[in-house]
């Protein structure tokens, strides 16, 4: 998964997760005959766990697993083929997303008056203004900071790297907390935990932690807590001041075109100019 496909050390830690929690349920502590595997084993599993929100990435985890062993050896039939398919129906919601307005509130929220406070108003300000997701900052290193051209470097998914501009108060705000309130440590990573052992934060879970404590503060009640909030809430901005699909997705760094299709449905008054008024002639 890290050398063939260059996925992100949280996906492989979520696959295994998916992967040791079958083979235990399947096993229950019995030595692992991974031949002994069948078709029946995977959708049992499968159905028992689907009301899971992680049910799709279960499922790929296990197509994933199960090709590996066949390459290896370990199998003699494609048991990725039996993994069943949960239904995804694309651009079936509107995107959550909160107001300029909210967004501020929730910047404003922070206490810049603590160290945790600084530190946290600048990783709002990486989700907000730039729309970086979560384990993108979590990935940044001090050295993907170039002051000099006022650019920053992301690593984004599958090990792909972009450039962007790093506007102003985005750069004050990583400038104070690195100079004032990162404790000394040998890991090269911008945001380190404030409590000893001092290290890299764990996983975009801490940021997703931040958010939702900001967004209380805030007396914010989104249905949605997480740190793709603010990634939604810029593309929402972005698209009502009258940005095109294209720009949004050049900000977002889509790959594809079609991923920013989704926040098409919150163009409300471009939706409404769609709209054929309701027929009245003839109606008794």
């Amino acid at each position: 998964m890290l050398s063939e496909r260059g996925l992100v050390s949280h996906t492989i830690l979520e696959y295994q997760f998916f992967v040791h929690k079958f083979l235990q349920e399947r096993f229950r502590g019995r030595p692992l005959f991974l031949k002994a595997l069948k078709a029946s084993d995977i959708s049992d599993f499968v159905l028992r766990h689907t009301p899971s929100k992680r049910a799709q990435l279960m499922t790929t985890a296990f197509r994933s697993f199960f090709r590996f062993l066949l390459e290896k050896g370990e199998l003699q039939a494609d048991l990725a083929a039996s993994v069943p398919t949960v239904a995804n129906w694309r651009l079936s919601t509107v995107p959550k997303y909160l107001t300029p307005k909210e967004v501020e509130l929730v910047l404003k929220a922070c206490d810049r008056r603590t160290a945790v406070g600084r530190r946290d108003y600048a990783i709002l300000l990486l989700l907000a203004r730039l729309g970086l997701r979560a384990g993108e900052v979590v990935a940044l290193q001090l050295e993907d900071i170039h002051w000099r051209t006022g650019e920053i470097l992301v690593r984004g998914k599958g090990l792909l790297h972009d450039r962007m501009p790093l506007p102003a108060d985005v750069g004050g705000a990583l400038a104070s907390y690195l100079r004032r309130d990162r404790p000394p440590c040998p890991s090269r990573r911008v945001f380190v935990c404030t409590k000893a052992p001092r290290r890299g934060f764990a996983g975009p879970s801490t940021l997703t932690t931040i958010v939702r404590r900001a967004l209380e503060r805030a007396n914010l009640h989104p249905e949605f807590k997480g740190a793709h909030l603010l990634r939604h809430s810029l593309a929402t901005s972005m698209l009502r001041a009258g940005a095109s699909m294209g720009e949004i997705g050049e900000v977002l760094r889509h790959r594809a075109a079609n991923t920013t299709e989704i926040y098409a449905k919150v163009d409300f008054e471009g939706l409404r100019s769609l709209a054929h008024p309701w027929p009245t002639g003839g109606v008794q």
